[in-house]
């Protein structure tokens, strides 16, 4: 398997996302405000939930990819943007780097 095949990307994220304790933080604290015990099984609620939530990340998540996909193929037919961009950004960089260098120490 080549080093950066997808299969590897994916596994890669998929783990990342899965270790993430950020996502365990906020099932534990904003889903159970959801879960009424009244409306039966407690798990099956918190199950129906997750995995709203997870379709609702996953569909987000790849529109994001397509949109970055697109702006690259973009970016990489038109050279002359790429060369605008650096000279942009640095001459925004350099800029605040004067106004850094002059400004008054507080």
């Amino acid at each position: 398997m080549p080093k950066n095949s997808p299969s590897k990307l994916f596994l890669k994220g998929f783990l990342t996302n899965l270790l993430n304790p950020k996502i365990a933080v906020m099932y534990l604290s904003l889903l159970p405000q959801f879960i009424n015990p009244a409306n039966g099984r407690i798990l099956g609620q918190a199950r129906i939930l997750g995995m709203t939530q997870i379709v609702i990340s996953v569909f987000v998540n790849a529109m994001i990819a397509v949109s970055a996909a697109s702006i690259a193929v973009f970016l990489t037919q038109r050279p002359t943007f790429a060369l605008v961009q650096r000279w942009v950004m640095g001459t925004v960089l350099a800029g605040l780097a004067v106004r850094m260098a002059t400004e008054a120490r507080r």
